[in-house]
């Protein structure tokens, strides 16, 4: 039976579902004409060389596009170069969703809980107006957790 400690801790509720896909320009056009979904904003290019995977820093490139949906946020994922955990998806399951995330105020002590409970964050890195940080909990449910804190212009 779970200690009073343990029943209170809650996620925030969900933030964004992102989806991991080989084509980012062709999923956008796709999720607009069939679903209505956008439009997506302009597919932009991100450098997240220095991000830790594993523990180890990695060079990697991806590109995003994002659309909101009601209170979530839609964000479409593309591997470009690099180790990271977008690839090792596509790789192993191909298009698809790829993890919930989280808005969170205070990430380390968000990821100090998930490591308290467990768990390592796999993918993480500080890209000075947000940072992130992926656990894996895709055994249970088959998804990524997600946390992200966007960062005030004085921080």
């Amino acid at each position: 039976m779970p200690d009073q400690q343990e029943s209170r801790f809650k996620l925030p509720p969900v933030y964004q579902l992102g989806f991991v896909v080989s084509d980012i320009e062709k999923t956008c056009k796709h999720y607009e004409a069939v679903f209505g979904t956008g439009p997506f904003s302009e597919v932009i290019d991100v450098d997240m060389d220095g991000a830790i995977l594993r523990g180890k820093p990695v060079n990697t490139k991806i590109k995003v596009a994002f659309v909101q949906s009601g209170d979530v946020q839609i964000e479409l994922i593309q591997p470009v170069e690099g180790e990271n955990l977008y690839t090792e998806f596509l790789e192993t399951k191909g298009d698809g969703i790829h993890h919930l995330g989280y808005q969170v105020d205070d990430m380390e002590a968000m990821k100090a809980e998930f490591v308290r409970r467990g768990g390592e964050p796999v993918f993480s890195r500080d890209m000075g107006v947000m940072e992130f940080a992926y656990f894996d909990t895709s055994e249970l449910g088959g998804l990524m957790i997600e946390f992200l804190r966007f960062k005030d212009a004085g921080e």
